[in-house]
């Protein structure tokens, strides 16, 4: 098997970062290790002769749409969605912050 791959700190950084985690060293070793576990394990697929596999558009043959037909129907006004909620503000549901700049 190839050499086992490994995410650089600079992109477990990013990765981190996108998605708020505050990690420490000793997690970004481990979450690095993990994640080109994960992608080698992916690239074993490559490895496979699928030649005399037919290309499928779904396992089940013969599934028919099961979804019911889009009938626009009345909705809630402002007031009734919101009559409930804690936190509200000029008829808007009130929120914390959660991006950061």
């Amino acid at each position: 098997m190839k050499k086992k791959e490994e995410f650089s700190k600079e992109t477990i950084d990013h990765i981190s970062k996108l998605a708020l985690l505050d990690l420490s060293e000793e997690e970004k070793e481990k979450l690095s290790e993990e994640l080109g576990g994960i992608i080698n394990y992916f690239k074993k697929l490559d490895d496979l002769d699928t030649s005399n596999i037919e290309p499928t558009t779904h396992p089940i043959d013969g599934l028919k749409n099961v979804f019911r037909d889009d009938i626009p129907r009345k909705c809630l006004t402002n007031e009734e969605a919101t009559k409930n909620a804690q936190h509200k503000k000029e008829g808007y549901f009130k929120a914390p912050r959660i991006l950061k700049e």
